[in-house]
């Protein structure tokens, strides 16, 4: 079954925009709700009102797609295609006030993610792609970073809190810090559009999940951005970006380092 893509990241950048929207007027007055697999991993009333939002606005013009969304309001499908929805990717960061955020949409074909959709609500950034199309933010392209050398490189971080990935995650950062230029720390979807617009030179990723990381890494890829895992492929378990030139270094010191 055919899909016109450029329809689908129209509505999935009016979602998200719609979701932002809501996210930024009811900061104030949100609601906590218990932690989900752990302590650290928080959900709000928001977050839950935010995928409600997305996921009736992508059934309300294609029903028969399946859907996957982080805070349950997911269905089976008989289109072939399914929508990967985080409505608030980073979500200790908005209730806490202390960093970015943003509502992650993709849409696979089977196992091949088509067309995804990033947008930041507090900097009205909109990050999109469309499968052999090329990445966009606020609809000019954007390019992945020449890249300077490890030593000179700004590298992005992302992991789950919970404490045997942020055990992991310490013995990484224990070895790739000193080698880098920097590290921030910062939700995944970021990190990875980060590095489609060349904010970021590289970056990892570590014990995500699939909407975590699925419309970042289209976006990166069609970027320009190389990505992997311990092998060819990146995984929710590790994905690691970057420019063609810094790829070998980090992608070695990374795989390295974490065994």
């Amino acid at each position: 079954m055919t899909r016109d893509l450029e329809a689908a990241r129209e509505l999935a950048a009016g979602l998200a925009v719609r979701a932002g929207r809501l996210q930024l007027e009811r900061r104030d007055t949100l609601r906590m709700g218990a932690p989900k697999a752990h302590a650290n991993d928080v959900v709000s009333d928001v977050d839950i009102a935010s995928e409600q939002l997305i996921v009736d606005g992508v059934h309300g013009a294609w029903p028969d797609d399946a859907m996957q969304a982080e805070e349950g309001h997911g269905r089976s499908g008989g289109s072939g295609w399914t929508w990967i929805v985080d409505p608030l990717d980073g979500t200790r960061n908005y209730v806490s006030r202390t960093g970015p955020w943003s509502v992650c949409i993709a849409l696979y074909q089977g196992d091949s993610p088509r067309m995804a959709v990033v947008h930041d609500p507090a900097a009205g950034e909109t990050f999109s792609a469309v499968d052999g199309g090329g990445a966009l933010l606020n609809g000019e392209p954007i390019r992945v970073s020449g890249g300077p050398p490890l030593a000179e490189a700004l590298i992005g971080v992302s992991f789950q809190p919970n404490p045997a990935t942020k055990a992991r995650a310490g013995r990484l950062l224990r070895e790739l810090l000193p080698l880098s230029g920097d590290i921030r720390r910062i939700p995944a979807a970021l990190n990875l559009v980060y590095q489609a617009a060349g904010r970021l030179d590289g970056g990892l990723a570590l014990d995500t999940k699939l909407w975590d990381i699925a419309a970042g890494a289209l976006i990166a890829r069609e970027a320009g951005v190389t990505l992997g895992g311990h092998g060819p492929d990146y995984t929710t378990e590790l994905t690691i970006g970057a420019g063609p030139s810094l790829w070998p270094e980090l992608s070695a010191r990374v795989r390295a380092a974490d065994l």
